[in-house]
């Protein structure tokens, strides 16, 4: 396959380059990012400009000639689509660049591989990346989200993933286009952006000042891996059948105070001297129309394709030496 990562320069793409870049079924890889302020090509040292498999294109999704010539030239037969903007705070500030990159962005690069494949769509996939965040929020005692849950998103970011989603699912209906959608929880590991959650408790911590948590801190999230959610992309680009949508999630539900406490429990046992950490946490104003949990049922990918998370919850992470976060 010649395939084309979307966002390779950011914090799961490039992990997903690394992962899978040396796997027999690639040919060629190509790297597609814009190199906006998330994206950072240290993050492929050592395949960046040395590896013989893997180009890069600095391209802007929302630029359509750029996009519909990288797809072209290359040749790409396979797509995993990650590139987005994907910071709710970002989105509630000004909603225009993910309208922009998330919807026409998206839009531009389905035009592009249906302009290159044609009606020949048997060796051909296209993965589209999304998020737990479209099915909007549940309760304390709600069952996890499936992948016939409702899309109510309830952020500009979420809403912009959920309007992609949909895009994405009509190209599929209409043109018979051999789309996949794929679902994940919130994600964690090294080399994210300090932005996230995770990273900002991090370098709290390090710099002994006061850690924001929202509101009350009682909001739900679920958390897996980054390598975690790179095996299961491409078990589904290998496996996944198209039209259909695959939840991509961990089952390792946490409060986001009692990840924040668990964080600075872990760093105290690592740096023993001074007081508690649990000191700094400071809680500010909740953000507005901050989903209350998010969790998402996995039963799909796992039994039709086998994927299942290896690594487990964020302390067995750190204590292996794979949740430094940094």
């Amino acid at each position: 396959m010649n395939l084309l990562i979307t966002g390779g320069a950011g914090f799961i793409g490039s992990h997903l380059i690394r992962h899978i870049i040396d796997r027999p079924e690639v040919q060629k890889l190509v790297n597609l990012d814009a190199l906006t302020y998330a994206g950072n090509l240290d993050h492929l040292v050592g395949i960046h400009g040395q590896h013989l498999k893997y180009t890069f294109e600095q391209v802007d999704l929302r630029e359509r000639a750029a996009v519909h010539q990288c797809v072209r030239q290359h040749q790409i037969t396979h797509v995993i689509h990650l590139a987005a903007e994907s910071h709710v705070d970002r989105s509630i500030q000004n909603a225009t660049p993910f309208m922009e990159t998330n919807v026409l962005g998206t839009h531009h690069l389905l035009d592009a591989c249906r302009a290159a494949w044609g009606n020949e769509n048997s060796g051909h996939r296209f993965i589209h990346v999304s998020t737990d965040e479209v099915y909007g929020s549940l309760g304390p005692s709600d069952p996890p989200f499936t992948e016939e849950s409702p899309l109510l998103p309830n952020s500009p970011y979420s809403a912009s993933k959920a309007a992609a989603d949909c895009v994405v699912r009509s190209y599929h209906s209409t043109y018979g286009f051999p789309a996949i959608i794929t679902r994940s929880c919130n994600n964690y590991g090294p080399h994210q952006h300090p932005e996230k959650l995770i990273p900002t408790v991090l370098a709290c911590l390090r710099d002994r000042r006061p850690i924001p948590v929202y509101g009350d801190g009682r909001q739900i999230r679920e958390w897996l891996h980054v390598s975690d959610h790179a095996e299961a992309l491409w078990q589904v680009l290998l496996k996944g059948r198209a039209g259909e949508v695959y939840n991509i999630g961990s089952g390792q539900e946490w409060q986001n105070v009692e990840l924040v406490e668990q964080l600075c429990d872990l760093w105290d046992e690592e740096h023993p001297a001074g007081t508690a950490s649990r000191v700094l946490i400071d809680f500010v104003i909740d953000r507005p129309g901050h989903d209350w949990r998010y969790a998402l049922n996995v039963s799909k990918i796992t039994e039709s394709i086998g994927w299942r998370p290896e690594i487990g919850c964020v302390k067995n992470a750190w204590l292996a030496g794979k949740g430094k976060f940094g």
